[in-house]
């Protein structure tokens, strides 16, 4: 979506042998300030985020979780970092010549290949793959459609993945790529429903493209007279809308974020990114894999960009945004604020890290008190 101030601009994340049932429950346990104030330094139980010295005032709306180590960032000035030391040290490893890209979401394979994607119009939308930690960087796909404005990517594998622009000729574009970003192609819309005039997705946390599994993926929307969420079940051939109850009717207002557990149990955040507007429904929960939503009966209390689900938990799931991060211990139908701290995105990984970043270069873990 164009602008984000403008009209657009806008990507996910506890430890070994605990469980996220277990953290989320320590959270939830904890004083409304169990995640501190965002520098993790008034609570003494619980968790709370650390952050970690990045070095950088760069805003990283892309974050990729590899493990409690690894973790790579991408944001404003064609800025990319990674750490492989726990956030201990970060290395800026941005890809030459690139300043004035816009990157908004990056995917991790492992700490030496990486694919990162910039957002704008026109040629600004770029993709770029590294095999070798970011010591050099190929550009995969430069887009060369002055109407695409390329928002989000997700992987299945370490082979397939997808890309979305905002509506060309009024209906989404996806881009594919079968060799791990090595290549792309654009995919026939013959199967992507028509968008709604204004719609688009909002490239603020690297979470409107998710995908589940081998095949399934979501889709994202806003900015338009309702938000929706966009399911495929054949890797992007093939798609259904539905509506969402979250704030809409504004190109402020939408779905900003997406996760799913497996190919049934989502959650959707969003509201309206304005920092002088509420968005008193910022959540909503499916059940049936997107097919309907129901709005969180006590969603999160303003604005939400990123939201990942606890691993090996069916229940345990943060949302972070500008003003804070909420947990929710029943599948996203209630929510509580832990932390005021501003993040945009947050990811959570197999090996229980958790990870986020948002403005003003920061990068925090998880960690349990």
């Amino acid at each position: 979506m164009r602008g984000m101030g403008k009209t657009k601009t806008m990507r996910r994340t506890v430890f070994v042998g605990l469980c996220g049932a277990a953290l989320a429950g320590a959270a939830l346990a904890a004083p409304s300030t169990a995640l501190a104030d965002g520098a993790g330094s008034t609570p003494n139980r619980g968790l709370s985020w650390q952050l970690k010295e990045s070095g950088s005032d760069a805003r990283f709306r892309g974050l990729a979780a590899v493990s409690r180590r690894t973790a790579w960032v991408a944001g404003t000035k064609g800025t990319v970092l990674r750490t492989s030391d726990g956030g201990k040290t970060w290395r800026d490893v941005s890809p030459p010549g690139v300043a004035a890209l816009e990157f908004r979401d990056v995917e991790a394979f492992d700490g030496r290949r990486a694919v990162v994607l910039a957002i704008g119009e026109g040629e600004a939308s770029r993709v770029l793959r590294t095999e070798d930690g970011g010591a050099t960087w190929t550009e995969s796909f430069r887009n060369t459609d002055a109407q695409a404005f390329y928002d989000c990517m997700t992987f299945f594998d370490r082979r397939h993945g997808l890309a979305m622009s905002d509506p060309v000729d009024g209906r989404y574009r996806i881009l594919s790529t079968a060799d791990g970003g090595r290549s792309w192609k654009v995919l026939p819309n013959a199967g992507m429903p028509a968008a709604q005039e204004g719609e688009a997705g909002f490239a603020a946390s690297g979470q409107c493209l998710v995908g589940s599994g081998p095949r399934d993926v979501w889709l994202a929307t806003g900015g338009a007279a309702r938000a929706r969420v966009l399911h495929s079940a054949d890797r992007g051939l093939t798609w259904t809308a539905t509506d969402a109850p979250i704030p809409a009717g504004d190109p402020a207002r939408g779905v900003f974020g997406l996760a799913f557990r497996d190919r049934t149990h989502g959650i959707a955040v969003g509201g309206d990114y304005r920092a002088d507007q509420p968005s008193p429904k910022a959540a909503a929960v499916t059940g049936d894999g997107g097919r309907s939503w129901d709005p969180s009966g006590r969603p999160p209390p303003a604005y939400r960009s990123g939201v990942a689900w606890f691993p090996h938990s069916r229940s345990a799931a943060l949302a972070v945004g500008p003003t804070g991060t909420d947990v929710t211990a029943d599948g996203g139908r209630t929510w509580r604020t832990v932390d005021t701290g501003s993040y945009d995105t947050v990811d959570c990984v197999e090996d229980g890290s958790c990870w986020a970043s948002g403005e003003k270069g920061r990068i925090a873990r998880l960690e349990r008190r």
